[in-house]
C-alpha cells in the first residue's frame, strides 16, 4: 500500500459519435487522476469490437498511431485503472474485451465487489476459466452464464453483485451503463456537442469534450444508449445512499460536480470548518500540493491568516507511490516537492493536507519543512483519522498499515515530527456536504459499513492460485 489514498478508476463512454475514439481519449485524459496504472479504449463499428489497453498514463499508451487504428468506429468506452482488486499487470488492464455466446462485450468498472471471491469460486467449480485476477471479469462470467436462461441476463447478473460498482458495457449495438443500488461511486450522463450521448465517472470529463451534463445515473439503474436513443430500467430498488465521502475529500477533480455538489466548494468548506475546530496562532497557511490547496484556501479565509505557496511541486518527477522502498519514496518526495525557504524559514506555519494514510511520506515532508527553517509546524487534516479498511474501491484494506488505527493523535504528531496535529471531526466533515449524514459512506473513519462484509476482502484474494504456484 502506498502513502497516498488510492482507489480508484475512471470510466467513460460515448455512443453514435464518429469521433468516439478521440472523445474517449480526451475523457480519459481529463480523468487521469482517477487511475494512473493502466488505461484502455474499446470501440465498435456496429459489427465488431476492438480494444487497445496498456500500462501507464493515457498519453503514453495512446499515441496518434494507436488512436488511428480505433477511429473507424461510432462508439467507444474507456477506462483508467488503479488496482484495488488484482495486481497492476497488463492482463488486468481494462476495458476487458471478451466474446461469449451472446457476442462480444467490453467492460470498464469503477468500484470493488465484496463477494467476488465467492462468485469466482462457484464458477470455477463449474469449469469456468479466468484470464485475469480482477473482480471485473467475474461480472462477464455471470453475464455469459445467464445469457440463455434469462430474458434479461444483465439484470440477473447485477442482482448477484454485492459492493460498489459503476459499470460501462459496450456491445456492438449499444452501451449499457450501470450504478450499484447504493451509489457508492459517481457516474454521470451528458450530451456531446454533436448531440450524442456520453457517460463518465466525473463531470470534468464532460467539460473536457464540451458536453452538456444531463443527470447522474441513478443508484440501481441501467441506462441503455443505442441508435434508438436512451432508455432506462431498474435492476434493484434504491437503497439508502452510501456516497463515498472521500470523493469530496480527495479523489475527485476540484472542478467536478460529484453527488450534486461542486468538489472545490466542498473542500473549501472543509478547510473553513477545520479552522474553526483547530485555531492556532501562526504566520501563514501552507497547502500540501496539490490536494491540500482547496482546504487551505478555506482555512485561510476562515482564520484570516495569509495563504502562501511554501511548497512548489516539480511536475516532471515520476509517481512517488510506485517506488519500491521507503528510502526511494522519501528521495522522490524531496525531488517532487520543493520548499520555498524564504517563505518557511523562521515562520510558524499551518500545513493543510487532505489525509494521512500510512504516515511515512508525510513524515518526510515535515522533515523537509524543518530543514527549511520552519519554527513551528501545525498539521491540519481536512478529514477524520482513517482507522478502518475500505472494501468499496479504496486501496487501504489492511488496518495494520493505517497510522491512525492504533495510535492517538499525540502519538501520530510525535511520529510525524510536528508541533500539533488536528484532524477534522466526523461531524465537522459531514456538515460541509448538503445531503443527510446517512447518505454518505464514512466507514474508513467510523467503522460503520453500509454492507455486511462477511470476511475481510484482500486486494490479492483472486490471485490465490498464482501465489501458490509462485511463492
Amino acid at each position: 500500500m502506498t502513502e497516498e489514498a488510492k482507489h480508484k478508476c475512471g470510466v467513460f463512454g460515448v455512443w453514435g459519435d464518429p469521433d468516439s475514439a478521440n472523445l474517449a481519449y480526451i475523457g480519459l485524459y481529463a480523468q487521469q487522476h482517477r487511475g494512473q496504472e493502466s488505461a484502455g479504449i474499446a470501440v465498435t463499428d456496429g459489427n465488431l469490437l476492438r480494444a487497445h489497453v496498456g500500462m501507464g498514463l493515457v498519453s503514453e499508451i495512446f499515441k496518434k498511431s494507436v488512436l488511428d487504428t480505433l477511429t473507424d468506429s461510432n462508439a467507444a468506452i474507456g477506462h483508467n485503472r488503479y488496482s484495488t482488486t488484482g495486481s497492476s499487470v497488463p492482463e488486468n488492464a481494462q476495458p476487458l474485451l471478451r466474446e461469449y455466446i451472446g457476442g462480444q462485450v467490453a467492460l470498464g468498472h469503477n468500484g470493488n465487489l465484496i463477494n467476488s471471491k465467492i462468485l469466482r469460486d462457484e464458477y470455477e467449480q463449474r469449469g469456468h476459466i479466468y484470464r485475469t485476477t480482477t473482480d471485473t471479469e467475474v461480472i462477464i462470467h455471470l453475464l455469459a452464464a445467464h445469457h440463455l436462461s434469462h430474458t434479461d441476463p444483465l439484470v440477473e447478473t447485477l442482482q448477484h453483485l454485492q459492493g460498489a460498482y459503476s459499470l460501462v458495457f459496450l456491445f456492438k449495438d449499444r452501451l449499457e451503463v450501470v450504478r450499484d443500488p447504493w451509489g457508492f461511486r459517481p457516474l454521470v450522463i451528458g450530451t456531446t456537442p454533436g448531440g450524442f450521448s456520453c457517460v463518465a465517472s466525473e463531470t470534468v470529463a464532460l467539460d473536457a469534450i464540451g458536453a452538456t451534463f444531463l443527470r447522474e445515473v441513478e443508484p440501481g439503474e441501467i441506462v441503455t444508449i443505442s441508435d434508438k436513443g436512451m432508455s432506462s430500467r431498474r435492476f434493484a430498488e434504491v437503497q439508502q445512499p452510501a456516497h463515498c465521502i472521500f470523493e469530496h475529500v480527495y479523489f475527485a477533480n476540484p472542478s467536478s460536480q460529484v453527488f450534486g455538489e461542486t468538489v472545490q466548494i466542498v473542500r473549501e468548506s472543509l478547510g473553513e470548518t477545520l479552522a474553526k475546530e483547530a485555531p492556532v496562532e501562526v504566520d501563514c497557511i501552507i497547502p500540501m500540493p496539490d490536494s491540500g490547496r482547496s482546504a487551505a484556501l478555506g482555512y485561510s479565509r476562515a482564520s484570516g491568516i495569509p495563504y502562501r505557496e511554501g511548497i512548489v511541486p516539480n511536475r516532471y518527477v515520476g509517481r512517488t507511490f510506485i517506488k519500491p522502498t521507503q528510502s526511494q519514496r522519501n528521495t522522490a518526495v524531496q525531488l517532487k516537492l520543493n520548499v520555498v525557504r524564504d517563505i518557511i524559514n523562521g515562520k510558524r506555519i499551518v500545513v493543510v493536507d487532505d489525509s494521512i494514510v500510512r504516515g511515512t511520506t508525510t513524515r518526510a515532508k515535515m522533515e523537509q519543512l524543518r530543514r527549511a527553517g520552519a519554527r513551528e509546524i501545525h498539521l491540519r487534516i481536512s478529514c477524520p483519522p482513517i482507522r478502518h479498511p475500505c472494501y468499496f474501491g479504496i486501496d487501504f484494506q489492511d488496518p495494520k498499515q493505517l497510522i491512525a488505527t492504533a495510535r492517538t493523535e499525540k502519538q501520530i504528531a510525535d511520529f510525524l515530527g510536528v508541533d500539533s496535529l488536528h484532524y477534522l471531526t466526523l461531524d465537522g466533515m459531514l456538515s460541509c456536504v448538503t445531503h443527510p449524514n446517512d447518505s454518505y459512506c464514512n466507514a474508513c473513519f467510523s467503522g460503520n459499513y453500509r454492507l455486511n462484509v462477511e470476511q475481510p476482502v484482500n486486494k490479492l484474494d483472486l490471485e490465490r492460485h498464482q501465489l501458490k504456484m509462485f511463492p
